[in-house]
């Protein structure tokens, strides 16, 4: 087929974030990609626009959806739209539920691409692993979702918006994201940098160790993204309706994640203190194992997750790189 050679136009909302920056960096180099990415501060990352050129930067408010029709105007309806634009700060959230609601409820978005009247757009959602209650291990994404705080009832509620709405999507429930430093740098602290910080000082640490989850790997992340991405013909006529849990293969918890920093990094590990998350008030409840269960993900997509271990040591090694 003929269509299949045009250029794809791919939109990053919230590109200039964690993950959407990992993503901006990956997608300049796959070929016939045309890629723009959203930022809601008044201008985008410098250092970002220097190292990716051919990437497009636009303003948007996710929100209130100011800045879409613009990208309409000039950069087209877009084939490919991966929304990483969050507030996914669990606390904040609890702390201002119209917010969170407004934010990480893509309603304006969706809106903009059912405006185009056709069904040419992918809409790819990161979702979270805290639309699961926590009361077990491993969950498959057809158990019942239950969060036990705002941050999870918001995904939940785009999760359902996006399924009435669109026509095409991918729904991506994340577990915590790790990885090397972006190329402008986050403002917010990274697990694994954080703990390596804290455990060089040599000092007793005190981590949970009764809360578990599946960190994925921030390149894997990309990986699932960019196969979406390459694997979308819209003349094809195949609808594309799917939700993946997306973490890595190991569950673990904080305590074990700090174990495996200090092991990388061969600091003492009797400076690794073990506590209960039930003795730390947070001000938000967190649900105890959102562990989950990857086999649609490697069927589907044939994407096999790397260890927690080899995730840190690659992470690490970037670091000292850079």
């Amino acid at each position: 087929m003929a269509g299949k050679e045009e250029r794809k136009r791919v939109l990053v909302v919230g590109g200039s974030g964690y993950l959407g920056q990992h993503l901006l960096a990956a997608s300049s180099t796959v070929d016939r990609l045309d890629v723009a990415f959203t930022h809601h501060s008044p201008a985008p990352p410098q250092p970002l626009l220097e190292t990716l050129p051919s990437v497009r930067a636009f303003r948007a408010d996710l929100r209130s959806g100011d800045g879409f029709e613009a990208i309409s105007a000039s950069f087209g309806q877009p084939h490919v739209v991966v929304n990483c634009a969050a507030m996914s700060v669990p606390r904040a959230c609890e702390l201002d539920p119209p917010a969170a609601m407004a934010t990480n409820v893509p309603s304006s978005l969706v809106n903009w691409l059912l405006s185009f009247g056709n069904e040419d757009s992918l809409l790819i959602q990161l979702s979270t692993d805290q639309v699961y209650e926590g009361v077990k291990s491993f969950y498959k994404e057809e158990d019942e979702t239950m969060p036990v705080n705002m941050y999870g009832k918001s995904k939940v509620a785009a999760e359902k918006l996006i399924v009435e709405k669109c026509s095409n999507y991918a729904i991506l429930r994340s577990s915590i994201i790790y990885g090397p430093q972006t190329i402008s740098p986050v403002a917010k602290s990274l697990p694994i940098q954080w703990m390596d910080g804290v455990l060089s000082q040599g000092q007793q640490v005190e981590f949970f160790s009764d809360e578990f989850r599946c960190p994925v790997y921030v390149k894997d992340m990309v990986d699932v993204i960019l196969s979406l991405t390459k694997t979308w013909f819209p003349d094809d006529g195949k609808k594309v309706q799917v939700l993946l849990n997306v973490g890595g293969p190991d569950r673990v918890s904080r305590l074990q994640m700090a174990e495996s920093v200090a092991v990388v990094r061969g600091y003492n590990p009797s400076i690794i203190k073990s506590v209960s998350a039930s003795s730390v008030n947070r001000g938000v409840a967190s649900p105890p194992d959102i562990s989950m269960d990857i086999t649609k993900l490697t069927q589907i997509l044939g994407i096999k997750p790397i260890s927690f271990q080899d995730g840190v040591r690659s992470t690490l090694d970037a670091e000292d790189s850079t």
